[in-house]
């Protein structure tokens, strides 16, 4: 599938899928994106705290090295999973100007290392930050109470329904401890009502920008 390197609208970068018109970030603003859908109503939910971390598309990392910033402030401890079953390339990851745009260059290593690290292997960021990156299709995770909140960031119900079935939530609501939470920049009503049928209780909330609304999902 042909892949291009664009801008998005705050002047972070994204990969653009040209077969499907589909971005691994919106279009409207990939970093602010991923602070309103998961730190803003996310991560921010558990501060001061240690805090296990699933993220469904672990993709360019930006996710990640947002956490990885954010968490110093909100005083957390992560211990942080990413799945994914495509890893992208080095000559993207050189590609993206998170570093650049989120003004962390004195963290330009930990970006880095985050994509250097090999794949199905604990790496310690620092001290307070751990890091697995898990190459695996999203069907394939069995993990049981393992996690306090979830980045649920697959592609587009549009391109990948699959992704977004009741079969996958339960998985999710598996993975997660009790009173566990799970945010996506979604908000189909055919997303809610697979979350809802695995038990989870879904808020609708203000989306970033260019999306009206998004979901946060709560186990118990």
């Amino acid at each position: 599938m042909e892949r291009e390197i664009i801008q998005t609208l705050d002047g972070s970068t994204t990969i653009h899928l040209k077969e499907w018109d589909e971005c691994y970030h919106s279009k409207h603003g990939a970093i602010q994106e991923a602070q309103h859908v998961f730190i803003k109503n996310g991560l921010s939910l558990f501060e001061n705290q240690s805090v296990s971390i699933l993220e469904i598309g672990f993709g360019t990392g930006l996710n990640a090295f947002i956490t990885f910033l954010e968490a110093k402030k909100l005083n957390q401890t992560i211990n942080y999973v990413g799945v994914e079953a495509y890893p992208v390339s080095a000559a993207e990851v050189l590609a993206m100007n998170y570093v650049a745009e989120l003004n962390a260059g004195n963290e330009i290593q930990i970006f880095e290392k985050m994509h250097e690290s090999n794949w199905d292997e604990k790496m310690l960021l620092n001290p307070d930050f751990e890091l697995t990156k898990r190459k695996q299709f999203f069907d394939q995770i069995e993990d049981v109470e393992k996690f306090d909140l979830i980045y649920f960031d697959a592609f587009g119900y549009r391109v990948q329904p699959e992704l977004w079935s009741t079969a996958i939530f339960q998985k999710m609501y598996d993975a997660l401890k009790p009173k566990g939470k799970l945010v996506t920049y979604a908000a189909r009503g055919v997303v809610k009502r697979s979350m809802i049928e695995v038990g989870f209780t879904v808020e609708k909330l203000a989306g970033p920008p260019g999306k009206r609304e998004m979901f946060r999902a709560s186990k118990g």
